[in-house]
Parts: structure tokens; sequence; C-alpha cells
């Protein structure tokens, strides 16, 4: 009865927010609210034979480079700059690679996905590929021809040894995701060099890239309930911090159905993790995340939907007893089948991940090493200790091998 409820609720919801859209989309036209515009393409992921690509045409709301000294109003105002987007729907898009072109129209939303076939098997010399993208015509008044810009496709190469499917919220960087007030605080009052990650999980998520076969190119995806809106947002962050590039599946949000009502937070977590198992089945994966949401009955399900897949699984302990105690008895479930450890920090993840030979032994003291920066820049003191050499990724978006 409260499903049968909820849908038919959703059901209104999502045709009010479609309406309410389009006009929006009539009254911004009218006004010239349009301008100017920009392509957002997300990071994705692909094969040989097929990449997958999505992205978004929006007003260009001049969302400014994040500063270490930006204050409380401009990390307020880029924020609702992100929420409060102008999104362009029916709007046509010109892919182009391998001197083949494909085109693409925007959903209500502003987004558009492609599923496209490359004229010939990728060399896979590099583990980033480049798109051009390019926006050939939108039914507004203030369109101008010529927007373009470049989008990336990640494709694992055959001698990856294994890939990594991680969290952001409080496995990277501290959310609070349990706390909805300390989750406001961080989201929005700090920007993409102010949110600090966790002590040593850069270097952590180095030593997994890098492996055992010294190629660094074991490939990341990271797996987030955090909307589209805070792409930008999360994708600094990972660059700024050098933790390695990866697609960023996150979610959309909005008037749609369970959305509305927040229920879909595992399923959509769930489901982005299975197509990625799908789309690589010959790849094993580490899967990493925390115990403050259902990151721990999610793994579980994607280890029993796929046997012998799932490597081992690192949850960083948020530090609440009812979480804790909920990991705690997956991983006696699980006992025999994949280890799922709850660790307390990045040290401790490393340490087994080194036992296990999935890193080298090596590579904990670096981890260790990059903790006490980690914790002395949290501080706001000097660090009494030099950092390690960090070992250049060769095999970053716009690098060559």
């Amino acid at each position: 009865m409260m499903s049968d409820w909820k849908k038919s609720v959703g059901s209104f919801l999502e045709s009010t927010d479609e309406s309410f859209d389009l006009f929006m989309q009539r009254f911004r036209n009218r006004f010239g609210l349009y301008k100017p515009l920009q392509i957002v393409p997300y990071r994705s992921y692909g094969t040989v034979n097929r990449l997958y690509l999505k992205g978004r045409v929006l007003t260009n709301k001049g969302i400014t480079s994040a500063a270490d000294n930006d204050n409380l109003l401009k990390n307020l105002m880029n924020m609702y700059r992100r929420f409060e987007s102008d999104e362009v729907s029916n709007a046509q898009l010109k892919i182009a690679f391998q001197e083949q072109e494909y085109t693409v129209i925007t959903d209500i939303e502003g987004y558009f996905v492609i599923n496209l076939e490359p004229k010939t098997p990728l060399v896979l010399d590099n583990i980033w590929h480049e798109l051009e993208v390019e926006l050939i015509h939108a039914d507004i008044s203030s369109f101008e021809p010529g927007i373009k810009t470049k989008a990336h496709v990640l494709v694992p190469p055959p001698d990856a040894e294994y890939g990594i499917i991680s969290d952001i919220d409080d496995t990277i960087v501290l959310s609070s995701a349990t706390d909805i007030i300390k989750m406001s605080q961080h989201t929005f009052m700090n920007n993409a060099r102010t949110r600090l990650p966790f002590a040593g999980v850069s270097a952590f998520y180095r030593s997994l890239q890098l492996g055992r076969n010294g190629k660094r190119n074991n490939p990341f995806f990271y797996v987030s309930s955090s909307p589209w809106n805070m792409y930008d947002l999360l994708h600094d962050f990972l660059d700024i911090n050098d933790i390695p590039a990866g697609p960023l599946l996150l979610r959309d949000f909005g008037l749609k159905q369970n959305k509305f009502f927040g229920a879909d937070h595992m399923s959509h977590k769930f489901k982005e993790i299975q197509n990625i198992l799908l789309t690589y089945p010959h790849l094993n994966f580490v899967l990493i995340g925390d115990s403050g949401q259902q990151d721990a009955p999610i793994y579980k399900e994607v280890i029993k939907q796929f046997p012998g897949r799932v490597i081992c699984v690192y949850i960083r302990d948020v530090e609440l007893e009812d979480r804790a105690k909920i990991v705690t008895t997956i991983s006696e479930e699980l006992k025999g089948t994949v280890e799922m450890l709850l660790v307390k920090d990045t040290a401790a993840a490393a340490k087994h991940a080194a036992e296990t030979g999935l890193i080298f032994y090596e590579e904990i003291e670096k981890v260790e090493e990059q903790k006490q920066i980690d914790k002395s820049d949290e501080a706001g003191t000097p660090t009494q200790q030099a950092p390690a050499p960090i070992s250049k990724d060769t095999r970053k978006i716009g690098a060559t091998s």
C-alpha cells in the first residue's frame, strides 16, 4: 500500500517537475538568461569496443576556482550556483572520436548519454581516451555556435591486476553523512581545497593504482550518492589531493520517483557497481567504503551476486558503535568467502593490502608518512618529516605512456 502511494506521489512530482522545467526554460529563454552556455562532460568508462559518455548542458554560472583563502560567502555562493542550475533541454551535441561523428540530444534536465562504438579497437597504451564534444544547436535565443570541450573515458588495459571501486563521502573525505547539520557544514562551508582527505588516503590509493606490476594502471571508479551538481567540486578535490583519477558516478537529484523520498541510495550504488562488474567480466575488484551508511550491506549484495569477483573489502570505521556492529556482523557472515575489514585508518588497510599481495610492502611506509603529513595539515602545524617521494602517474588524463 505504501509502495503504491509513493509511486503515485512520485509520478505526480515527476510530472510537475518536468512542467516546471519547461516553464522555466521558456522564461529564461525569453529574457536572455541562457548566456553563456557550457558543456559539462563527466569522466566515464568503457571497453575497447564501446565507450560510454554522459554529461550535461547548462548555463555557465561562473563558479570560481577554489582557493585556500576563499571566505565563507564565496563558498556558499559557489554552492548556490551549483544547485541553482539552468539546464538546457533538447540541445544537440556532436561527439568526435577516431574521425567519426556521433550526435546526441539532451533530456529535460539537460543530460546527454551516449554509447558509441570506436571505428577501430582502441590501442590501450593509455587508460584515458579523449573525445571532443561540441554544442551544435540549442533552441534558445542566446545560442552561439563554437562551444566545445574535451571528454575523457577510462578503458582498463588488459594487464591491469584489479580494479578499485570506492565511495567518497566519509571514505575519502570527511562528510559526516550520518549527521545532517555537520554534513551541511562540511559541504557548503568548504571548497575543493579546504576540504581535506582522510590522513594517508592519497598515498594508499596510489599504492593500489600501482599494484605489484609497477605499471600504475589499476583503474579507479568512484561511486557516490552525491548529486551531479557536486561533480566539479569532487573532480577538483581528487585532482588537488593527488588521488587517482577515475570515473565519478554520482546521482541525479530532483522530484523524480523514489529520489524525492531518498529511497534509492542503496539501489543507485549497487546498480553502478553492478554495471562496472558486468562491463569488465575478467577484472576482479577491491571495494572501499565506510560504516556510516549502507556500504557494507551493498558490498555484501555485490559479493553475493558476483561470486569470486571481489578480492577484499575495506570499510573505514566512522566510530559509531551501532554502525560498526553491522559491519562486524556482515564480516562474520562473509567469513570463508571474502574478507571485509573494518579499519581505523588507511595505514591498517595498507598493511593488509601488502600482506595479501595487492601492493608492495614499501608502500606501507609511504602511507604512514603521508598520514603524518595530512594530520599536520589538518592541525595547521608544520610537518616534522619530509614527504616521501611520490611516483608521478604517467597514465593520468592527457598524459602519454
